[in-house]
């Protein structure tokens, strides 16, 4: 789940991260009174989960309440992006002397969570990385073990950040670890992160992404998911239970398991094709759990193929194929199927497949990832 800026200020003032006084706002009004409440001069930023909201004039100084009911006025309902402004964060001003970019996420290939921090900040770091990739320091922590504040200054001095600045920007790091692990987040990053004229290291953006799977630790999430942004896709997923994220593409995905629906993406990606969607039905692929499934993607009329990649552990192909066929008989489908079927009990789901008197023009088997992201990219590229 991703936060909007100003909830994720507040997450982070949680654990002692310093960042500007400021509140929300809804209209115009309410915008005034947050402002006179923070102090002029105030900035006046718009809360969209979308970057680019300054270059789209979705973030304004202002230095008195007239200047702030212009701005808000301009800002709120604006379109960034596809993205409405329903809502501004209005915070006092900070005077920035130096930017610095700074995020935990966990890097999954190594299994350890990783530190990116560089005294390049302010700007895109996928930017940074591409044009100067050494200005970026990349530290792995064992999760077991933590981070040290004497690991976090070696990775201060490491990336170059100014002398005065070192003591706090070690600090803060140790204080985003804690938000990033006890605060449950898949992504934890401050862009920029700021060191003021007096000294003061400052956290002058959010941007948190909470980690799903520990919902139960935090029933203070809940008022987090009354402002959560889904498009209809997402919304009819969510009411489903799956696990579902929209994307831009033709091709519908879906898989068992998160790893091999990622895996599922790039391998259309990779034969010249564009994932409509990320779809995760995890050890369940019954009548039911299918027949949500190929509904939700159903829904999205820009998908012209779904790719079924279902690999048997637990799961065995045979009671696969059987949801696979019951599902097709309860559902409108928009496009045709590829599907690929392996591991436990795959030749069993195949020869159902094959017996279920489906057209092929309906459902096509293949037999490897590979085949199968092939066929359903060239039935996309037709349609």
């Amino acid at each position: 789940m991703d936060l909007f800026e100003y909830q994720g200020k507040q997450y982070f003032a949680r654990f002692g991260i310093a960042v500007s006084p400021g509140g929300v706002a809804q209209t115009v009004d309410e915008a005034v009174k947050q402002a006179e409440a923070a102090r002029y001069p105030v900035v006046i930023k718009a809360q969209v989960q979308v970057g680019g909201r300054g270059k789209a004039g979705g973030i304004r100084l202002a230095n008195n309440a007239d200047e702030v009911r212009l701005h808000a006025k301009n800002i709120l309902g604006m379109d960034i992006k596809g993205h409405v402004v329903k809502r501004v964060w209005v915070e006092h001003a900070s005077d920035i002397a130096e930017e610095y970019y700074a995020s935990f996420t966990l890097d999954r290939s190594a299994k350890r969570h990783l530190l990116m921090l560089s005294a390049q900040g302010g700007v895109e770091i996928e930017q940074v990385a591409k044009v100067n990739p050494t200005a970026i320091v990349k530290l792995h922590i064992n999760p077991i073990e933590g981070l040290s504040l004497d690991a976090a200054k070696r990775s201060v001095v490491e990336a170059k950040i100014s002398e005065r600045a070192q003591a706090g920007v070690a600090a803060m790091l140790v204080k985003l670890y804690e938000c990033f692990t006890t605060g449950d987040c898949d992504l934890a990053e401050i862009n920029p992160l700021i060191l003021k004229p007096n000294g003061e290291v400052h956290a002058l953006d959010a941007k948190v992404t909470l980690d799903d799977n520990a919902a139960f630790r935090h029933p203070e999430w809940d008022e987090y998911r009354a402002t959560e942004v889904l498009d209809a896709r997402e919304k009819m997923a969510r009411e489903k239970g799956l696990q579902y994220i929209g994307l831009d593409g033709s091709v519908g995905i879906i898989a068992n398991g998160a790893g091999l629906a990622m895996s599922t993406l790039d391998v259309v990606n990779q034969v010249g094709g564009k994932a409509a969607n990320f779809l995760d039905i995890g050890g369940g692929a019954n009548a039911e759990v299918m027949t949500a499934a190929l509904d939700v993607i159903s829904s999205d009329t820009k998908v012209k193929s779904i790719l079924i990649n279902i690999f048997g552990g637990i799961t065995r192909g045979d009671e696969v194929a059987k949801g696979i066929v019951e599902a097709m008989k309860r559902v409108d489908l928009r496009a045709p199927i590829v599907i690929r079927l392996d591991g436990t009990n795959a030749s069993e789901g195949r020869a159902i497949l094959g017996a279920a008197g489906i057209a092929e023009s309906q459902l096509i088997s293949r037999p490897t990832m590979l085949e199968a992201a092939r066929s359903a990219v060239e039935i996309a590229g037709k349609k």
